[in-house]
C-alpha cells in the first residue's frame, strides 16, 4: 500500500517581531520547518536557504532513504558557511531544522535545535523531538524540574543549530514506521513558548481538517501574545490517491513558471539569483505543496541566497534531477560532467600541492640539520660531526668534520658513554671547546714514566700521541 502526505501549513510574523525568520515547506513526501536564529542578521536567510535546499527531496522514490535527509541537511549547512564567507555581515546566523521524509511506509526524521515534532497515533499524543537547549540539558541531568524550565532566564539558549559555527553539526536522526490515519505536527518554538502542550493536543484532536488545525494553532498563539514568529506544518499519512497527486484546486496552471531553458541553467551555474528562483518556482509549481515564511518570500522576490557556482549548480541540478515528464534532460548531465571534471583535477592538484609542501619541509629540515654539530665516536676515537646524530632510514643526517687522536678507551666510563650517545654542540666552536676539555681530561690520566737511564732518551717507552706533550 503506497502512502503519501495530506497537509496544511501557516506562518505568521507574530505580535512583536518586524520580520519573519521562520520558513517551512510541506508536500506529498517532505515536511520541514526551520526557525532562523532570532536577533541575528540573516536569520531569515538561514531558514530560507536551508528549506529551499531540501525541497528537491519531495519525490516518491529516494535513493539511500535512511541517509539522504541528514546528508542533505549537512550540505545545506555548508551553503550557510558559503553565504557567511561571501557576506561577513551574516556571521553568526543560524537556523533550527526539523524535517520528515516519507520513504515507503517509514518517516525519516532529522532534527537540530528547538523546533518540535509531535505525533498523534492510536489515540496517543506525544512529542518525538528533543530540544537542543541549555535548560533541556539541565532537565535531562536532573538539575532542573520541567515546570521550572518554562521560567528559566536562559530557556531560549540553543546548544545546537545549523550555521557558520560548526562545519558538521550533530543531528538527531530516527525512523518511524507509519500507517494511514496518523497525524503529525511540526512547529517553530513560537508555538510552544506560549501555548501549553495540553492546548496543542486538544486542538490536534478536536479539529476536523488540517487547515483548521494549522489556523487554530496560529490564532491561539497570537491570542497568547506571540512574541516570536510562529510556523505550523500539519500532515496526515494517507493512502496514495491519484486525485491527490494533481495540483491543488486553487492552483492556476496559467501562472506556472515556464520550463527552465539552457540560458536559465547557465545563469544559475554562474550563481544568478533570479535564475535560481525561477528554477525552484517552476519545479514546485508542478506538484502539490505549501511554502510559507521567509522561504516563500525569497522565491516570490527572486532573492534566493545562492552565492557560489558550486551551490548554484547543486541546487539547479538537484531540482532538475527530479523533474517531471517532458522536462529537459541535457542540462543536469552537463552539471554532473562539470562536477566530475572538477573532481578529476581537484584531487591531483591537491596531492601535487601536498607533495610540494612535503618536499619543501624536507629540504628545509635537511638544510637545518647541516648547521648543527655534535661530538661522537668514530672508529673508537673522538670526532666532531656536522649534522644531527639521528638518521632517516637510509638518509644520513651527519658526516665527520674532524677526527681527533683521543681514543674512547682513554676516557672515564661516564664520559665515554656520553660520547657514544653523542654530545650536542651549539656550533663548531663549541664542539672544538668540548674536544679541548676531553683532551685535558685524558691527559690527566697519562702515565708518569721514569727512565732507567736518565741520560738516555731512548730508554723512554713509547707514549700515546695525546700524552706526548705531558712527557716528564
Amino acid at each position: 500500500m503506497a502512502l503519501m502526505l495530506k497537509f496544511a501549513a501557516r506562518s505568521d510574523v507574530g505580535k512583536v517581531r518586524s520580520k519573519n525568520d521562520d520558513s517551512a515547506y510541506v508536500g506529498r513526501y517532505l515536511a520541514v520547518v526551520a526557525d532562523g536564529m532570532g536577533g541575528h542578521v540573516g536569520g531569515d536567510v538561514a531558514s530560507a536557504s536551508t528549506v529551499l535546499d531540501l525541497v528537491h527531496l519531495d519525490v516518491p522514490d529516494t535513493q539511500d532513504a535512511e541517509t539522504v535527509l541528514p546528508d542533505e541537511i549537512q550540505a545545506a549547512n555548508l551553503v550557510l558557511n558559503e553565504l557567511v564567507n561571501a557576506n561577513p555581515k551574516l556571521s553568526g546566523m543560524g537556523t533550527t531544522v526539523t524535517a520528515m521524509l516519507l520513504t515507503g511506509n517509514v518517516l525519516q526524521f532529522a532534527h537540530i535545535g528547538d523546533s518540535r515534532a509531535y505525533r498523534l497515533k492510536n489515540g496517543v499524543f506525544e512529542q518525538v523531538s528533543h530540544d537542543h537547549t541549555f535548560v533541556q540539558r539541565l532537565v535531562d541531568e536532573g538539575r532542573l524540574r520541567p515546570e521550572e524550565a518554562e521560567m528559566h532566564p536562559h530557556k531560549n539558549v540553543l546548544l545546537r543549530v545549523l550555521g557558520d559555527s560548526d562545519a558538521s553539526p550533530e543531528l538527531d536522526i530516527n525512523q518511524y514506521p507509519v500507517e494511514a490515519g496518523e497525524r503529525w505536527m511540526l512547529c517553530s518554538d513560537g508555538l510552544n513558548a506560549v501555548v501549553p502542550d495540553s492546548i496543542t493536543e486538544r486542538i490536534m484532536r478536536g479539529t476536523a481538517s488540517l487547515e483548521e488545525t494549522a489556523n487554530d494553532l496560529v490564532e491561539t498563539t497570537l491570542a497568547h501574545g506571540s512574541p516570536d514568529n510562529v510556523t505550523i506544518v500539519v500532515f496526515e499519512v494517507v493512502e496514495a490517491d491519484p486525485e491527490f497527486d494533481l495540483p491543488p484546486a486553487d492552483h492556476d496552471d496559467s501562472a506556472a513558471e515556464p520550463a527552465p531553458d539552457t540560458g536559465q541553467l547557465t545563469i544559475a551555474a554562474e550563481g544568478g539569483l533570479e535564475a535560481g528562483a525561477a528554477l525552484i518556482r517552476h519545479e514546485m509549481s508542478k506538484r502539490p505543496h505549501l511554502l510559507v515564511g521567509a522561504a516563500q518570500l525569497a522565491t516570490e522576490t527572486g532573492k534566493i541566497p545562492v552565492v557560489t557556482q558550486r551551490s548554484g549548480e547543486k541546487r539547479a541540478a538537484a531540482i532538475l534531477t527530479h523533474k517531471g515528464p517532458g522536462a529537459p534532460t541535457d542540462p543536469p548531465e552537463d552539471f554532473e560532467q562539470s562536477e566530475a571534471r572538477q573532481r578529476r583535477w581537484l584531487v591531483p592538484t591537491f596531492l601535487a600541492l601536498m607533495a610540494l609542501i612535503l618536499a619543501a619541509v624536507c629540504i628545509w629540515g635537511y638544510l637545518w640539520t647541516q648547521t648543527q654539530y655534535f661530538v661522537g665516536n668514530h672508529d673508537g676515537k673522538v670526532a666532531i660531526f656536522k649534522g644531527v646524530s639521528q638518521d632517516l632510514g637510509p638518509l644520513k643526517l651527519s658526516h665527520v668534520d674532524a677526527v681527533t687522536e683521543i681514543p674512547l678507551d682513554a676516557l672515564p666510563e661516564y664520559t665515554r658513554q656520553r660520547i657514544q650517545s653523542s654530545l650536542p654542540a651549539r656550533d663548531l666552536a663549541h664542539a672544538q671547546m668540548i674536544v679541548n676539555e676531553l683532551t685535558v681530561t685524558v691527559k690527566q690520566n697519562c702515565p708518569v714514566v721514569v727512565p732507567e737511564n736518565p741520560g738516555s732518551p731512548s730508554a723512554l717507552p713509547p707514549m700515546p700521541t695525546y700524552c706526548q706533550e705531558t712527557r716528564p
